[in-house]
């Protein structure tokens, strides 16, 4: 199955043209895109006070307040560091780049800017992998608001951190395949021994969430992952965060895939089945007819 990139491609793609064009001494050029990634997430690619030589990159995440609660201002600070410039309204973070001095890893600082939005993520999973990771358990549950309508929930235990995610299904059929796709990784778990446990609930909350404000429904689901200390290790905590927080984004994909898959198959069945009814139908004898004049015609 396809896992979504972690990073954003677009934001890449002008940093690195604005960068090499600077590099290669052309003029430079006005820039303004709104580019709009998933959950919501939106960024602004734009010049600084109209300098052509200042590019600017913002992003906009609904739930960054949830983040910063859990010390996302100072992972932004050591991930960006100089690059951080005062916030554009309407955004939540802004980072400042000079085309008249462009660094010599530009590429390192491109790749960088292109996980903004996962670096955010990031902190609250770093903070409950540093509390399982120094056996503090019983700390106060993290709850982000990462959709209007959907939420993630991180917890730590001495031994473990567990990270639910609900999610809403707008169609029937979408919680049949997820429930066919959540089986998937129960198999990938008895393959590889070494992957976290993941368990699916539809309808009413995980017994983690009992007593809670979670939201119970025919058209919600929750998703729990739970990892232990050889996923939350330093030497795996990187990984585990690109692929954890991309979770949600990663199931409606593949249901949305699915179902095209399906409906592909079904039309390429109904084509073949029109051919073999069109071949199935009786050839009509046509009998010719003469009119008084002498003229032919073809008559049923």
């Amino acid at each position: 199955m396809i896992l979504l990139e972690i990073h954003n491609r677009v934001i890449e793609d002008i940093l690195t043209l604005k960068f090499e064009n600077a590099l290669a001494k052309n003029k430079p050029e006005t820039v303004n895109v709104t580019v709009a990634d998933f959950d919501g997430v939106l960024y602004h690619v734009s010049n600084l006070n109209g300098d052509k030589t200042k590019v600017v990159v913002s992003i906009s995440m609904k739930f960054f307040k949830d983040l910063q609660e859990h010390g996302a201002d100072e992972l932004i600070k050591r991930e960006y560091g100089s690059y951080l410039t005062t916030v554009e309204d309407g955004y939540n973070v802004s980072l400042l780049f000079d085309l008249e001095n462009v660094p010599a890893n530009y590429k390192d600082v491109v790749k960088k800017c292109g996980l903004l939005k996962r670096n955010c993520f990031a902190s609250v999973f770093e903070k409950y992998f540093e509390f399982q990771r120094n056996e503090q358990g019983g700390n106060k549950r993290a709850v982000i608001q990462y959709r209007d309508d959907e939420t993630m929930y991180v917890d730590a235990r001495t031994d473990r951190v567990t990270v639910i995610f609900s999610t809403v299904f707008k169609d029937d059929d979408d919680v049949i395949i997820g429930k066919v796709f959540m089986q998937e990784f129960l198999e990938g778990r008895r393959q590889y021994q070494q992957a976290p446990q993941v368990l699916f609930s539809h309808r009413d909350p995980p017994l983690e969430l009992q007593n809670s404000n979670a939201r119970t429904g025919d058209n919600i689901g929750y998703i729990t992952f739970v990892l232990f200390p050889r996923h939350t290790c330093k030497d795996a905590q990187d990984n585990t965060i690109n692929l954890i927080h991309t979770l949600r984004d990663y199931l409606h994909y593949h249901i949305k895939c699915s179902k095209a898959y399906i409906h592909s198959r079904m039309r390429a069945k109904t084509s073949d089945f029109l051919k073999v009814l069109n071949r199935a139908k009786p050839e009509l004898k046509v009998k010719e007819k003469k009119t008084i004049t002498g003229r032919t015609f073809q008559a049923n």
